[in-house]
């Protein structure tokens, strides 16, 4: 495995937890949703971002090779 699949891979199990961790906070409600909650959706859709990046990244490597 390359380490471009490691970081994609990465980046995929980062965005499931800010997901998970997100959706549980609306849930639940209370103050640390309040808080946080809008935070733990932006950081998915970053670490989402960033997971496709890598995956385009991993993608054109692998056509010119």
């Amino acid at each position: 495995m390359s380490w471009l699949a490691i970081v994609a891979l990465i980046f995929v199990i980062l965005t499931l937890g800010a997901l998970f961790l997100g959706i549980g906070s609306f849930v639940k409600g209370g103050e640390f949703n309040r808080k946080h909650g809008n935070k733990l959706m932006r950081f998915r859709v970053g670490f989402q971002f960033a997971a496709l990046v890598m995956l385009v990244v991993m993608f054109f490597l692998a056509d010119k090779g």
